[in-house]
């Protein structure tokens, strides 16, 4: 079974290690401890698809809180219905919250276009 170092795992995913040591004081990976002291992170091939899955759950905009469970779940094959169940619910809620954002975005924009209009007003007005 193929093993991973933090420097091969940073560079495959173009992330930092410091990110990397941050997932992993998240629960989302558990290394194997190596050397002296157990100073040498060795990542096993679960460990890279589990970084995978978090890093493509913070693409979506995922929390971390949300990532975790996701993740959990796919270690479970027995449980693929609740997985997928739980993903669809995340992902609503998440489209949910999106949607509001734009419709946030929108009217901060055209209340925006708004001063900007009388700014360029009161300018034209100011030049004559």
């Amino acid at each position: 079974m193929p093993t991973y170092t933090i420097t091969e795992l940073s560079r495959e995913f173009d992330i930092t290690a410091r990110a990397i040591r941050f997932y992993e004081d998240q629960g989302l990976l558990s290394p194997r401890r190596e050397g002296a002291g157990g100073r040498q992170r060795i990542y096993s091939a679960r460990d890279r698809t589990r970084l995978k899955l978090t890093l493509r759950g913070k693409r979506l905009g995922l929390a971390l809180s949300e990532i975790k469970s996701l993740v959990d779940m796919y270690e479970s094959p027995k449980d693929t219905r609740a997985q997928m169940d739980r993903f669809l619910t995340v992902l609503a809620q998440h489209r949910q919250t999106l949607e509001q954002q734009r419709i946030d975005i929108e009217m901060a924009l055209a209340e925006i276009s708004t001063h900007e209009e009388a700014c360029a007003a009161m300018l034209a007005e100011l030049e004559q």
